[in-house]
């Protein structure tokens, strides 16, 4: 039977379905029976309860799941053989005039939108590249030593330095009363490392033990704590300690506290080039991929279902309501979260989902299992045990499914690049990683 499909709007489309009503009713019985044989009701034995009881008592609900059931295999059928990409869930509506002995049903619904992709060789990308240098390599071992450092007390004279740790009393008021958070004793910070605010370390800066200060120091307004934000209080700081850091060594000492087998610094040198390479390579991998996604969505035409962009619409809001919970609030589901603020992003979202599967429809360009097998392996290889998490990975279809869409992205973005006018260039490392 030839299904005649209305449009209604760009993506909205109109079905008419038809069900004989003897159809539902001879579904309707046989459920019914097979609930009688089972339903458990006050007076009866299990299996003994006249139909016409569970009828009366079940009939509405078997009815409602019937139509339910027959009404979907009728519209799936009907887009079936129409040809149609249904996006997101019918919304069916049961009409008034039906011929004799039929029920009529509307069925309003969108379809995937055809996705035009532009002529990408006149687009223009970014390429981004970046190299691990000895100076990033010394920065990261200044960062491992740190770590590891160990603290000695000064002389009692001595002058409180960047790098030092200083153990101080203070009390802060605000116009003459103490407030929260603004007192404490026997208080440790590294002075020079941006653990206080910048007032309080400049005042400390110089002090020696023993010593007692009285500054103004003014809270930010954007300050964490809202009942001294943007206000200015008085503090005295009482200098009790000052301890010297000592950083150990760059030697074989070093190099075997921190894993490295054969305990020469050029091993460590190497390994810490190595785990730096392979962060920098994830870094520009994500920031190239960026470019050319943007490249690839500039030059594609179509139209947004609706339904796709209000299902992205809503799991962003329970995925934002979920994340506020884990942070401890509470009543997190009556908190109102406007849908526009999160619709430019959701209609982002479903635009590039739209584009990158047509894209890799037309291309073949989904993801390999050889791919896959090498992007799990490199995910794993800073690990300690690579072959555990291996295995982690493919005992989880979820989570191999994310790295099938990462690979999925890494093939686009190379296709993309090999289409596109590329205009490459060199970052700095610190830029790079700096930039998150």
């Amino acid at each position: 039977m030839a299904v005649t499909v209305e449009t209604l709007d760009k993506l909205e489309r109109k079905i008419t379905l038809t069900l004989p009503v003897n159809v539902i009713q001879s579904e309707v019985d046989s459920r019914l029976k097979r609930l009688a044989r089972t339903v458990k009701m006050d007076g009866f034995r299990p299996g003994k309860v006249p139909i016409n009881v569970v009828a009366q008592r079940y009939g509405y609900s078997v009815q409602y799941e019937v139509m339910n059931d027959k009404v979907g295999e009728a519209f799936a059928q009907a887009a079936n053989e129409a040809k149609l990409r249904v996006a997101g869930q019918p919304k069916i509506t049961e009409k008034q005039e039906a011929p004799e002995g039929q029920l009529a049903f509307d069925a309003v619904f969108e379809v995937f939108p055809e996705v035009q992709i532009g002529d990408l060789s006149t687009a223009e990308v970014e390429r981004l590249s970046s190299q691990v240098s000895e100076a990033a390599i010394d920065k990261t071992l200044d960062i491992l030593r740190k770590q590891r450092r160990t603290f000695a007390q000064r002389a009692q004279d001595a002058a409180a330095q960047d790098g030092d740790r200083v153990t101080v009393d203070f009390e802060g008021k605000i116009d003459g009363e103490p407030f929260q958070g603004g007192k404490a004793e026997d208080f440790q910070f590294l002075v020079g490392e941006g653990q206080m605010l910048k007032e309080f370390e400049d005042a400390v800066r110089g002090m020696k033990a023993g010593e007692s200060k009285t500054f103004p120091l003014a809270f930010p307004a954007d300050y964490h704590g809202k009942d001294v934000a943007g206000k200015t209080a008085d503090f005295m700081v009482t200098v009790k300690k000052i301890e010297a850091a000592h950083l150990p060594a760059v030697d074989e000492q070093l190099a075997k506290s921190l894993g490295i087998a054969d305990g020469t610094v050029d091993a460590l040198r190497a390994d810490i080039k190595k785990n730096l390479e392979r962060e920098v390579k994830f870094r520009l991998q994500s920031r190239n991929k960026q470019a050319a996604l943007d490249a690839l969505v500039g030059k594609a035409e179509l139209d947004l279902p609706k339904s796709s962009v209000q299902a992205e619409i809503d799991r962003m809001i329970e995925s934002q309501r979920a994340e506020l919970k884990q942070r401890g609030l509470k009543d997190v589901e009556k908190l109102p979260i406007p849908e526009d603020i999160v619709r430019p992003q959701a209609e982002r979202r479903v635009r590039l989902g739209l584009v990158v599967a047509e894209l890799v429809r037309a291309n073949n360009l989904q993801a390999k299992p050889e791919q896959v097998r090498s992007h799990v392996e490199e995910l794993a290889a800073s690990y300690e045990k690579p072959a555990d998490v291996v295995r982690w990975y493919y005992s989880d279809n979820r989570r191999l499914a994310e790295v099938e869409a990462v690979v999925i992205e890494n093939n686009v973005t190379e296709f993309v690049l090999s289409k596109v006018q590329v205009k490459d260039k060199e970052m700095s490392f610190d830029d790079l990683m700096g930039q998150g």
